[in-house]
């Protein structure tokens, strides 16, 4: 007959020690619901930051807490444009000035 020593047992370490003395970290349960009416709960440690929004398991949407805590909008600044760089460097008159010289080379350019 075959021995049957290791009947009941997993193959996989798997650790036998008891959580007696074990002091756990303090957790808090937040809820967050989803576009869809989907509402699920995630534990975090108290001294964790929580977040705002968490993708919704089930249907991959951002959910948002339901505890009515809504993200701090962030003032972004307009994107710097070629006209913004440019008037940094350089004056209106000194701009006119550039263009008349230009257009001037232009004009009496032969081949243009």
């Amino acid at each position: 007959m075959a021995d049957r020593g290791l009947r009941g047992m997993g193959l996989g370490s798997k650790s036998f020690e008891d959580e007696e003395g074990i002091e756990f970290a303090e957790r808090r349960q937040i809820g967050f619901d989803c576009e869809q009416g989907h509402h699920f709960d995630l534990t975090f440690s108290t001294e964790a930051e929580l977040p705002l929004e968490w993708e919704c398991p089930r249907c991959g949407r951002v959910a948002k807490r339901s505890d009515g805590s809504v993200p701090e909008e962030k003032n972004e600044k307009p994107p710097r444009t070629h006209w913004d760089m440019l008037i940094e460097r350089r004056s209106i008159p000194d701009l006119e000035d550039l263009l008349a010289e230009r257009l001037e080379l232009h004009r009496n350019d032969p081949f243009g």
